[in-house]
This record gives C-alpha cells, structure tokens and sequence, in this order.
C-alpha cells in the first residue's frame, strides 16, 4: 500500500495529535492550535472537528496544517514517527520542522516571562527599601526609596496573582500583567547599567589615589 493508504488505515488524528503534544481532556476535546482557543472546542478522535473554526479532517489533514507540510509530507512523516512501512519507490526523507506553538504554549510562555520580570523587580524594590530608608526625618527621600514605597506592595500581589493554579480570565490577566513588564524591563536594566557605570567610576578614583 502507498503511504496515504497505510497512514489512514493505522493511524487516528487523535494518536497523531497526542504524538506531537496536545492535551485532550476525558471528553475528546482539545484546545485548537489552529486558532486562539481559550477553551477547549476541538473534538478529536479518529477525525477532528473544531466547532470554533470549523477546521476538520484526518490524521494527514491535521499534521500537514500543524507542521506546514504538504499532504504527502505529512504522511510521510506519520509514517517516520510511528514507524509504519509503506511501499514507495525514491522516498525522501519527510522534513524534519519545529511543532508549532499552541495558544496555550504562548500563554505559558508569556505568563513565566512576566513572574520572572516582576520577581526581579521585587527583590531590586526591597532592597532600595532598606538601603535608602530615612536615616532621620530631615534627610531628603530618595528617588528609589520613593519608588519602592509606591510599587512594593501592587508587585507582590500580581506576582501572588501569577502564581495561581486557575487563574480566572488568565490569558486577560496576563495580558493586563504584561502591558508594564516592559517599562519593568527597561528600568531594571537602567538601573544595573547606572551601577555599572558608577562601579567603573569609582574604580578609576580609587586608582588615581593610589598614584
């Protein structure tokens, strides 16, 4: 048998859609990588079915769209993966491409970028709490003193917010969450290239005095 003939009478979309890691839940579903499936609307068992998309088809149908390959690719690497014999003469190697990202894979993804920003942000803010903290009411309040003061507490609780098993709403959360990561970021980094550079300043002091 050709390799289409083959791969359909051996292989269900489900094995194939578990083989390259979608979770389905005990009802057959899954969330669609086709499209942004916040919930899981992709029935799956020999064929699938999105009731979102409308996207459906077989085991071919779905690696050929998941991978970007060609029908006769896709079966092809099905084969190579679950290591079914075909007859075909000049068979070439199916290529060999990066699973494509699920929504829920980005959302992951985003959602640990923001912890470990925010983290880093926290630890910088309670260390100016205690390093500029007032030594007398006369002193003038430093600048980082000020800024730890003011955002100490609102990190703490988005961090405590990211750490939740069921965030409700969590790809709006994370999002909302991540619209100051990036000014975070930056201030972050401006501040440990301003401790670079006064590092380097005090470096070239101290080896001026020596002379």
């Amino acid at each position: 048998m050709n390799v289409f003939a083959v791969v359909k009478e051996n292989v269900t979309a489900r094995q194939v859609a578990m083989q390259y890691g979608i979770k389905i839940n005990r009802s057959g579903l899954a969330c669609c990588p086709f499209h942004k499936d916040k919930t899981p609307s992709m029935k799956i068992d020999k064929r699938y079915y999105c009731f979102g998309c409308g996207d459906t088809g077989d085991a071919i149908d779905f690696v050929a769209k998941y991978f970007g390959l060609a029908p006769k690719e896709a079966a092809m690497k099905i084969a190579s993966d679950f290591g079914l014999n075909y007859d075909a003469t000049n068979r070439a190697p199916p290529k060999k491409m990066a699973p494509k990202k699920t929504p829920e894979q980005i959302l992951d993804e985003e959602q640990k970028q923001c912890f470990c920003v925010l983290s880093d942000y926290y630890h910088l803010l309670r260390k100016w709490k205690t390093e500029y903290a007032l030594k007398s009411m006369d002193e003038e309040w430093h600048p980082c003193f000020v800024e730890a003061l003011q955002n100490i507490s609102k990190v703490e609780y988005q961090l405590d917010t990211l750490l939740e098993k069921d965030i409700p709403d969590r790809a709006s959360v994370v999002s909302d969450i991540g619209k100051g990561v990036k000014s975070i970021a930056g201030r972050i980094e401006e501040y440990r290239r301003s401790q670079g550079d006064a590092g380097e300043h005090r470096k070239g002091r101290s080896q001026e005095n020596s002379r």
